[in-house]
């Protein structure tokens, strides 16, 4: 068994090649794969969960193990996981790895492969709500994808956003400022919400026609980062129907109180790199890629790294 530290994955993991690996996994692979909907299990301090993963196709199996937990110590350490590359006839381990950064990096590039596909022409600004690891891995990865000329960041505090602000300007050599929730939510053309709230970051009515969102940050059906009015005004793409609605705050609520129905999901990530199905169909439209993490991204990412 191989065994890989965070350093190892974060050196091994490249980010333009991870995002063409998931794109082409979701178009192809998908469905040929069995993925359960992950298991929660809820612990003293946070969430534990079980997230498999089979690949018929390539006869490949895995399994990421995580804990998020409610109080850290340290805001960078609320996400813990472990993946596992499995020998599908003993089910013994053949790689194992850290997979905080795994994790990190196969959302935001399953986000960029979203956008790819719903992003309107004339996307310039890049709006982040966040400053942590989600968020940093976003602002990494978003550009590889789309030629921003501005970026803005909207944190918690705002002079850890400020400092944030300003190390990201020197990395992305781009224009970026810290600003209020408002500012973000109006002047950005695509906005990524990776936020640890469990409640809406902003008023939807303030998003104008054309913008983009990738919501990241909410995994149960308590907790959203967006209102019911950006989900009413959206067309609406998830990573997978079964994920989404088993898990996604951000429509489960808005279904519960009779705002929308299931049918307001036009697509799922499959079918929109795919071709089956349309997510953008007019330059104003707004549309939203609901995220809740498929384990198909970790397995792919643990491929890559199994290659090398």
């Amino acid at each position: 068994m191989v065994e890989l530290s965070e350093d190892d994955v974060f050196r091994g993991l490249d980010p333009t090649r991870l995002i063409s690996a998931i794109e082409v996994a979701f178009r192809d692979r998908y469905p040929h794969v069995s993925i359960p909907v992950r298991t929660h299990i809820e612990l003293a301090d946070g969430i534990f969960l079980i997230m498999p993963c089979y690949g018929r196709a390539r006869h490949a199996l895995g399994m990421k193990l995580v804990v998020v937990q409610a109080n850290p110590v340290r805001s960078e350490d609320r996400v813990q996981a472990t993946y596992m590359l499995l020998d599908p006839a003993t089910g013994r381990p053949r790689l194992l790895l850290s997979a905080k950064y795994l994790t990190d990096l196969r959302t935001a590039a399953t986000s960029a492969v979203a956008t790819r596909y719903l992003v309107g022409e004339d996307a310039r600004v890049l709006g982040v709500f966040g400053t942590g690891r989600q968020a940093r891995t976003h602002l990494k990865v978003m550009p590889l994808v789309l030629r921003f000329e501005r970026v803005l960041i909207c944190g918690k505090d705002p002079g850890q956003t400020r400092e944030f602000a300003k190390e990201i300007s020197a990395e992305l050599r781009l224009p970026v400022d810290a600003t209020d929730a408002r500012t973000c939510a109006t002047e950005s053309d695509v906005i990524c919400a990776c936020t640890t709230s469990q409640t809406p970051l902003f008023d939807g009515n303030l998003l104008h026609p054309g913008t983009h969102l990738n919501l990241v940050g909410a995994f149960q059906p308590h907790a959203r980062e967006v209102d019911s009015a950006t989900i009413q005004r959206a067309r609406v793409v998830v990573d997978t129907y079964d994920g989404a609605l088993a898990e996604a705050g951000d429509l489960l609520i808005p279904m519960r109180d009779g705002l929308i129905g299931q049918d307001h999901i036009v697509s799922d990530l499959h079918e929109l790199v795919s071709g089956k199905r349309v997510g953008r169909i007019g330059a104003a439209d707004i549309t939203v890629f609901k995220s809740v993490g498929c384990a198909l991204e970790d397995l792919v990412a643990a491929e890559l790294l199994a290659a090398l």
